[in-house]
């Protein structure tokens, strides 16, 4: 084993660790505030996906446009799901909102395939993205340096948006208790449908990324990521904006280093390895890397 092929497994863990945190965040944001593990997020993906193959593809409009494009159609579509199937149930016991996540992400999937089918789709973007550039006998792709770049400054926004903007600020608020809130003028359903946009407008910029990576395109696509950001939320401290990425980050690396460093023989159980990972540091650390004990709310 060289030190390029162990720095090459690494770049390939920073940039899959770099789309599991854009969406994990999401997953921690949503959780943060309503106490709702939102699983139709990764479904939210496959539309920002499906979304920039036809701004890209099928209208051939510039990529700038298709990244406006994601970012607008994934906060759309997520503060729609919240005020349709989840707005309703707000009061209800948690494990309605669990339910209701796992209908609207089958809902989605199956309207995906009845409307575009269950063909995959190439999905190929501008060829200066997809050229490689060479770091100390590494391969990173245009593509791969701007998920990362991109990625750490959409976050580094996204932590002082919710630290210093009053918004952001009601967001934390609601977080804490939504009755105070509300007592105290903070308009909660504002602060919870901002969650919502910003959760669904990071996930449809990875499902754009994630897209340009894997090459190819279906309704189905959003599953596993998105269930694997979950596990990195979760690893992380669900409701922890830093844990999130922490985790989303610690996942992407070992699942990389897990497949690179096995034998090939082990390589189709990563998953498993993913889901293994996520019960040992839960038997270590209940609460995850960066969460707290907190008491349940209804």
């Amino acid at each position: 084993m060289t030190s390029s092929y162990l720095l090459q497994q690494v770049l390939n863990g920073l940039v899959l660790g770099s789309v599991y945190a854009l969406v994990a965040v999401g997953f921690s944001m949503i959780y943060g505030i309503v106490r709702l593990i939102n699983f139709a997020h990764g479904d939210v993906l496959m539309v920002g996906a499906f979304t920039a193959f036809g701004i890209l593809l099928v209208f051939g409009f510039p990529l700038w446009a298709a990244v406006l494009a994601v970012l607008t159609i994934g906060a759309i579509l997520a503060m729609l799901i919240d005020l349709v199937a989840f707005r309703p149930q707000r009061n209800a016991p948690q494990v309605n909102g669990f339910i209701t996540s796992l209908g609207v992400s089958i809902l989605m999937q199956n309207l995906g395939i009845l409307l575009l089918s269950g063909r995959p789709r190439p999905f190929n973007l501008p060829d200066w993205l997809r050229s490689n550039l060479e770091i100390a006998g590494a391969r990173m792709t245009v593509l791969e340096v701007v998920t990362v770049v991109i990625t750490l400054v959409v976050l580094a926004g996204l932590t002082l948006f919710v630290r210093g903007t009053r918004l952001g600020i009601g967001m934390r608020a609601t977080a804490e208790n939504p009755t105070a809130a509300r007592l105290m003028g903070i308009r909660v359903n504002r602060a919870i449908a901002t969650a919502f946009a910003l959760g669904g407008a990071l996930a449809g910029l990875a499902g754009l990324l994630y897209a340009g990576r894997a090459g190819q395109i279906h309704p189905l696509m959003g599953f596993v990521p998105g269930l694997k950001a979950f596990v990195a939320a979760v690893i992380g401290g669900v409701g922890s904006l830093v844990g999130a990425v922490l985790g989303g980050y610690l996942l992407g690396f070992a699942e990389v280093l897990f497949v690179g460093l096995m034998p090939p023989a082990y390589g189709s159980y990563r998953d498993a390895f993913v889901f293994g990972l996520l019960i040992l540091i839960l038997l270590i650390m209940p609460n995850g890397l960066m969460g707290r004990a907190a008491e349940e709310r209804a």
